[in-house]
Formats: structure tokens, C-alpha cells, sequence
């Protein structure tokens, strides 16, 4: 489970940088190519969506040292010391297996009575600001996407001579 977080954190990092880029060189040709219908949205898109991975790969940092906590044996080991949070010292004695929840992002602990709760590894501000930018991203692509269309419907009744005949 640790090699496939720190695989994810990785991804989500690479990913973050290819973005940050790519909304760079859009904000980049705008200024060498003049403005483009979408383009703001467009970069817009690209820098939210690499914010939104870098918070994402934030919490996972969190949830993979839960893991590396969890995963240390010996002496006081059981149960896992992400589970021994305070106020569930209780509910910690039960405490069997563990896991890790990618949406939410959580490191959860699972009691034998089949009841499970999360411990508070992972920042509480991770989860709404991920969910916000990645929001921002998809509304700012949607966007982008009708203003070229309504940009293209345009140059196309103009090119036809009849801007203004009430076409729908």
C-alpha cells in the first residue's frame, strides 16, 4: 500500500507540473497570437485543476505516513497508533484492520463490531479545497468550450452574410 501511494503522490505531482505548464504556454501564445475566445477560461482550467492535484497529493503525503505508522511493528503496535487518536482510546481497543479511503481521503480504522471511523491524519481543509479547484477546473473547461462555440457561430454568420437575421 505504501509503493502505491507514493506512486499516486508521484502521478498527482508530474501531473500538477504538466498542467501548471500547459496553462502557462496557453496564457503564453495568447500574448504571441493575440486573444482568443476561451483562452483566460482555458488557462484558468489548467491552473485549477494543477492546484486541485497538489492539495489531492497533500493529503495523500498525510494518509501514506498514517500508513508508515501503522505499518511499524513491535512492541505497542496493535492497535495502529494513527487509530489511538483522543477521545476514541475506547473504540481503539477494537480496533482489527485498517484502511485507506482515495475519496474521501482518509486513513479509516475498522472496529470488530463492523463499525469503522476516520482517524484525523489528512488536514480537514484537504478535502473542500480539492473538491472546489477541481469544480473550478471542470466549470472554467465547460466554459472555455462555450465561448469558442459561441465564437465560431459567429465568424460563421458572418462569413454567410446574415448576422443579425435572427438565426437561432
Amino acid at each position: 500500500m505504501f509503493l502505491v501511494l507514493l506512486l499516486l503522490v508521484l502521478v498527482a505531482a508530474v501531473s500538477a507540473v504538466g498542467l501548471a505548464g500547459h496553462g502557462g504556454s496557453v496564457l503564453a501564445a495568447r500574448r504571441a497570437r493575440g486573444p482568443r475566445a476561451g483562452q483566460p477560461l482555458h488557462a484558468l482550467a489548467a491552473f485549477a485543476g494543477a492546484a486541485a492535484l497538489v492539495a489531492y497529493a497533500w493529503g495523500l503525503l498525510h494518509v501514506t505516513g498514517a500508513v508508515m505508522a501503522s505499518d511499524d511493528s513491535g512492541a505497542g503496535s496493535a492497535p495502529a497508533v494513527p487509530c489511538r487518536m483522543p477521545g476514541y482510546e475506547e473504540r481503539a481497543l477494537h480496533v482489527v484492520d485498517q484502511s485507506v479511503s482515495f475519496l474521501p481521503l482518509d486513513f479509516v480504522c475498522e472496529t470488530s463490531d463492523g463499525g469503522e471511523y476516520a482517524t484525523d491524519d489528512v488536514p480537514g481543509y484537504v478535502g473542500p479545497a480539492t473538491a472546489v479547484l477541481a469544480l473550478t477546473a471542470v466549470a472554467s473547461v465547460v466554459g472555455a468550450g462555450y465561448a469558442t462555440e459561441l465564437r465560431a457561430r459567429a465568424a460563421a454568420r458572418e462569413a454567410r452574410g446574415t448576422a443579425g437575421d435572427g438565426d437561432a
